[in-house]
């Protein structure tokens, strides 16, 4: 047996003794609660096990926030319907007085025929029909606990009328592959996500820039290595804010979106791209509704938010003349509040630095102006994008080429890509000067530079 094949056993088992440890807990609550306790006083009496050198990430989430009886218990009915849902099967008993569930069960109906718990159905548990227990589990469910602060748990608590015990307990999706699987959770993209990870193939050496502007970048590098001996070991966090926020600005292609996904790639930090489209709703209160949702999942797993074309969100505060423009001022009020509360990195792109409003600009740790690459700077792209040699073919001067068009990165890598499309095409094996300047020229129409 391989290590990843032993680990994953142990976890297993480590979770094999949890749910049956839970399994005896819920079926000696039931005995309790009528009278079949058979000397059993009180649930709190089968101890659980002892998991104190346990392999597996539930374990090591147990030792991290020094759970105890209560919080494991929690933690294991929210889990149940995923790892074991006949655990739970005792809670579908039918009071014969009134042909229908007990009420004390709490639950809700699974689509499978199972049963859901609610906080009701750990309340039952834990309390029985002890008021004061029952009173004090609901601090267990409180934002500042770690089960809701540490999104273990995923509570609708507002949806239900009828209060917090009815709210389902659920494992936060976060969470739920990282305490079964010890697998890492990647959201999918939907309106309710709407964000995409940005990966490339390119390293940080790829990286053309200038020196000016290579340093501020070297500044958001520095921030994420040492923010934790900043923020807490030279004790600056009262006075230094946890996030780092800055602006990308300068005309298209410039590298901005690259830097972004280098500076993850380099930090080893998930990098994720905003998509405005689905963010901005015509509907009040749905911008902020998206949005809060990419914040929470990105503040708990430490990525970095990448907001392109970040006018359409960021940009100037109009007059408020109108209810629609109240409604866009209250979207930027909330950004500016969820920015300067996020503790991790925020890069906003734009083209024109003029767009962002004032409010967001006073906020940014820097902002970093990304021109067109200069002569060396194109050079650098052109041989950069040739690494094979015998790919150039004859007459073929880089420097030339680099000195006699003006264009951005994005372009260069436009033109290779036609130039050895063409190449292909006419069966060569190296890109002709005449394709090159065919694809330049292209590229500068695009930007309505006529050759």
């Amino acid at each position: 047996m391989n290590a990843p094949q032993s680990q994953f056993f142990h976890h297993a088992a480590t979770l094999e003794r949890e749910l049956a440890w839970t399994a005896a807990v819920i079926e000696a609550s039931i005995k309790l609660y009528f009278g079949q306790d058979e000397g059993l006083g009180d649930v709190r009496a089968l101890t659980p096990p002892d998991l104190a050198g346990a392999d597996g990430p539930y374990a090591a989430v147990l030792r991290e926030h020094a759970f105890g009886f209560e919080e494991r218990i929690i933690l294991m009915l929210a889990l149940a319907p995923h790892l074991r849902p006949q655990l739970l099967d005792h809670f579908l008993m039918k009071n014969v007085h009134y042909e229908r569930g007990f009420t004390e069960f709490g639950g809700l109906a699974a689509s499978h025929g199972g049963f859901m718990p609610t906080i009701e159905t750990a309340a039952f548990v834990l309390c029985g029909d002890n008021l004061a227990r029952r009173l004090d589990l609901v601090d267990l469910f409180q934002p500042a606990h770690a089960l809701r602060k540490e999104q273990l748990l995923d509570l609708d608590t507002g949806a239900s009328q009828q209060g917090l015990f009815a709210s389902a307990l659920a494992i936060h999706p976060q969470q739920l592959g990282r305490l079964t699987r010890g697998s890492d959770y990647r959201p999918d993209f939907s309106a309710s996500f709407p964000a995409r990870p940005l990966a490339t193939v390119l390293e940080w050496q790829d990286l053309v820039l200038s020196d000016p502007v290579m340093e501020e970048v070297e500044e958001i590098k520095a921030w994420i290595a040492h923010r934790d001996t900043l923020l807490h070991g030279w004790q600056l966090g009262r006075h230094v804010r946890p996030g780092f926020r800055s602006l990308f600005y300068g005309p298209p292609g410039t590298g901005k979106t690259l830097t972004a996904t280098l500076l993850g790639k380099e930090c080893g930090l998930d990098v994720y791209r905003i998509d405005l489209s689905l963010v901005v709703s015509k509907y009040i209160g749905e911008t902020e509704k998206n949005l809060a949702g990419v914040f929470d999942q990105a503040e708990r797993r430490n990525w970095i938010l990448f907001f392109d074309e970040a006018d359409a969100l960021f940009g100037k505060r109009t007059q408020t003349s109108s209810a629609n423009d109240r409604y866009a001022n209250q979207e930027v009020a909330f950004l500016l509040q969820r920015l300067e509360e996020f503790p991790g990195v925020v890069i906003l792109a734009s083209n024109l630095k003029g767009n962002i409003d004032d409010a967001f600009a006073r906020r940014f740790q820097s902002m970093i102006y990304f021109p067109m690459p200069d002569v060396e700077e194109r050079f650098s792209l052109w041989s950069k994008a040739f690494v094979q040699a015998g790919r150039l073919g004859p007459g073929i001067d880089l420097q030339l080429l680099a000195a006699e068009y003006e264009i951005s990165g994005a372009a260069v890598s436009n033109v290779v890509r036609y130039a050895a499309l063409m190449a292909l095409r006419g069966g060569a094996s190296c890109v002709s000067l005449a394709d090159l300047r065919q694809g330049i020229r292209r590229e500068l129409r695009k930007e309505g530079k006529m050759m």
